[in-house]
This record gives C-alpha cells, structure tokens and sequence, in this order.
C-alpha cells in the first residue's frame, strides 16, 4: 500500500507547499519519522545523506510550531536546527523557508565567515526557526546578543559530522543552555559508539527509525577503483578529465575530494594550466567565495568542484554524474557521505577511487566498514609516457633564458649586444670635483670655478670632521 503525505497527519498548510514542490510520497524515513515527531517525542533517526532527513524533522516540526502559536522570544528561537558546514545549513534554511512557506513562520540561518553584525541585527528580535553552525551560535551567545531560553524543539542534522569536526564540546555547551523541557531530534547517516553516548543525554527515551544499515553505501552509485602511485595521480586525473582515457559515465558535473585545502588549490591550480575550469571549496575560503563556487557548480558554468571533506554532507545537486576521490579518506565512514553526492533524485552515480600504496589501510578500512564492492580499473596505455612528461597532457617546461657570453678583448662586437643596457658611470665625490691634487679646502683653489664647497675658509674641513 502506497503511503501519501496526507496520510502522516500534517497539516494543510504543510500539504499545500508540498504539492507546490511536487512531492506526493515521502520517503522511508520520513514516512517513519513524521508520526512520532507529529507526538512530541523525542527521535533518532539513521538515514544515508540524500533519503529526506531534512523534511522527515522539518515538516512535522513546523506543525507543532504552528499549533503551539507561542510568541517569538526576544534575542532567541522556538526551534533551533544545528548543521556541522555552512552549506548544509544553508541548504536546511531553505528547505524550512519552502515548506513554511505558508505557516507564516521566521526562518534565520547564521553560519561562520560572514559580517557578526549583520547576524546580531537579523536575530535582535528572535525567529521562529534558526539553522546555525555551533561555533557561530556560541560567537552570538558569548556576545549577549543571543540566547536559548526560547528554545522548544533542538534538531542536531549529521551529528556523526559534527563530532569528527570537533564539535563535542560545542554541543555540551548548547545542551546545557537549552531549556531541560524541549523535544530533542538526531539525525544522522551513521551511527558510532560516540553518537549513542551523546544520545543519552540529549534525548528522553527516544523513538530510533533507521532506513538502512550504519554505513552501507548507496545502491545506485558503481564504485570503481585505480591503484596509482600518488605522485602519478594527478596525470591519471588529467587524462580522465580531458576524456583521453574513457571511464565509465558520462561527465556532467565532476566532483573532486582530497584530504587537504592545499591538495584541493592545488588540482585547481593544475586543472587550470590545462585549460579545464575547476573550483576549490574548503574551510580556508570565505563564504561568499564557497558560495559562488557553488552556484557555478550547480549552473555547470565550472562543471568541476574540488572540496575537501567539509562539502562530503553540504552539497545537494542532483546532476552530479561522478565523484573521485583523488585521496582516500581516513575514517571510512566519511567515503559514504561524499560517494551520496551523486546519486541524488532518483538518479544513478558513478564514484571513483585513486588509491596509493600508503592508502591502502584506508581502502581496507573502507571494504571492511561499508561493504564496498570496487570494480578495478586498468591504467590507460600511454599512461607511462604522459608520466615521464612525453604525454599529450604535460605541458612544455619553459625553456632556459639564454645567457650573453663576454666577448674577448679586442674582439668584434656580436651582433645585438649593443642594444643592451649599460651600467651607468661611477660618480665622483662632489667635494673633490674639479680640484687640483694636493689643494686643500679653504684655500684659494677651494673658491675657483666648478668647486662644490661652502666658499669659506676651512669649511671644507667642517664637511670632512663631521663625516668621520
């Protein structure tokens, strides 16, 4: 029997803007998580990134907001939803401004890397929903310009992240401003020994929904793996890209994953050299910055995006055709979440890994915790030569400025030396210019014509005490 949303219990101003979307059927966990929520009971909920979390606590939360018809608080929020990247609390600010969009309800979003100021005006009057990173909401806090007291229900969306990132004392610290009396939401992809100890002091003998199995990888994306040495990478990554080695798919949106902000610039900065448009998004980048290489990525105007792990949860672009994972990620959970870029909307993914000889405990990791099946991939033929730079994608290296060789005394001038630019002559010393040897300052000599000194006796001598 198929399940609509009018069946959950929501209500019709909710069922309105969903039908504006064009969405009829909710998803397992939302169709799991809706009811209990639509109660007041505390939840947590395991969903892989992509399945519908955002509405699953969303929409039966802004019911309840509805129904209650409380005041807004001054300098606080009814509900308060807490993201680990700015991204993906950006993403959540507009799903809840869609949905409410006719519930009549304030919608915030605070996130690090933008003007404080703007964000302690925006909330001095209070918003019925804040979406907000914990260090940005702690800034405001410590700021007296914000406070908790307000709060009715507490969502924390990719808890697992939000710990990886370090977030934990964060977290305590919100858990004990908020008030003790509130419906407390985790939503999570997957689920750690850590996350079922913070569990317990959050939450109040929760309802736990779970879609699938902690950590299992999306059905729909093939996973297929190169083994590289990882200087020989980014050769292999060229040929891929310039379509000179065909792998499986049909590029349309290509997102790149490394370790690091610099490994990211860096595949930026030699994608670029070769003539292919590419963007970097990593913590080191402003917001505005992060927010354009997205929109761009999202138009296909620069159909390439490097990231590091900060976007493995933030990006929700149904038109990702691949994701490579230049470098493996060492904690193999995260290999699920940016693998759950693609594959999004019904869709199918096509993920890719490079993996190195230092890696290998990684991809271990991987297959042991994920239950990830690879198909290996065979290097291209002419791989070996574009290494050793005889390939068709490396680039001459500059050649060498040719040096003058000094011609022999006496000798012929070559042709050309002319025109460069001689050393202009030594200077003189102007007090001695135009004096006879052996004439002393203050002499008669020292007023002849074309003398520099002072003109009085003994004032060159003046001149030379004082220099020593």
């Amino acid at each position: 029997m198929t399940i609509t949303f009018d069946k959950l219990g929501l209500s019709q101003p909710v069922l309105q803007a969903l039908d504006m979307k064009g969405y009829t059927e909710p998803t397992p966990i939302q169709a799991q998580a809706i009811p209990p929520v639509l109660e007041g009971r505390d939840l947590l909920g395991i969903a892989q990134t992509g399945t519908g979390k955002t509405a699953a606590f969303m929409l039966p939360s802004i019911d309840r907001l509805r129904e209650s018809d409380n005041r807004i608080p001054f300098k606080s929020c009814r509900m308060l939803v807490l993201a680990p990247t700015r991204e993906l609390a950006a993403q959540i600010a507009m799903s809840a401004k869609d949905y409410g969009a006719l519930a009549g309800l304030k919608v915030q979003s605070i996130v690090g890397g933008t003007s404080v100021n703007k964000d302690r005006n925006k909330l001095h009057r209070g918003t019925d929903i804040l979406v907000a990173t914990p260090g940005r909401l702690l800034d405001l806090i410590d700021q007296k310009a914000f406070n908790l007291s307000g709060v009715e229900v507490l969502v924390l969306d990719e808890a697992d992240q939000m710990l990886d990132l370090g977030f934990i004392h964060a977290l305590r610290r919100i858990n004990d401003l908020v008030p003790k009396e509130r419906q407390t939401l985790f939503f999570s992809a997957t689920m750690p020994k850590a996350i079922k100890e913070l569990v317990s002091g959050y939450c109040n003998n929760p309802v736990q929904v779970s879609v699938t199995p902690a950590a299992t990888t999306a059905e729909r994306v093939d996973q297929y793996l190169f083994m590289v040495q990882a200087d020989e990478k980014q050769a292999l990554l060229e040929l891929i890209l310039s379509e000179r080695h065909q792998v499986p798919g049909k590029f349309e949106r290509v997102l790149i994953f490394t370790r690091t902000k610099h490994g990211a610039d860096r595949i930026v900065k030699k994608l670029s050299q070769m003539g292919v448009p590419a963007n970097a998004i990593h913590g080191n980048k402003s917001q505005p910055q992060r927010e354009r290489a997205l929109s761009e990525f999202k138009s296909a105007r620069t159909p390439i995006l490097v990231a590091t792990d900060v976007a493995a949860r933030g990006i929700d672009i149904p038109g990702v055709s691949h994701v490579i994972n230049f470098e493996l990620p060492n904690v193999p959970e995260q290999y699920v979440h940016r693998i759950g870029r693609t594959a999004r909307a019904g869709k199918d993914g096509i993920a890719i890994a490079f993996c190195a000889e230092d890696e290998r405990a990684y991809l271990k990791d991987i297959r042991k915790n994920t239950d990830a099946e690879f198909e290996r991939l065979a290097l291209p033929e002419n791989f070996r030569a574009v290494v050793e730079g005889v390939g068709p994608t490396k680039r001459e290296p500059p050649k060498p400025r040719q040096r003058v060789k000094p011609r022999p005394a006496g000798g012929p001038r070559p042709q050309g030396e002319g025109e460069l630019r001689k050393a202009p002559p030594k200077r003189k010393h102007p007090g001695r210019k135009g004096k006879p040897q052996g004439a002393r300052a203050g002499s008669s000599a020292a007023g002849q014509p074309g003398d520099r000194s002072s003109g009085r006796p003994g004032g060159g001598n003046r001149r030379r005490r004082a220099a020593r």
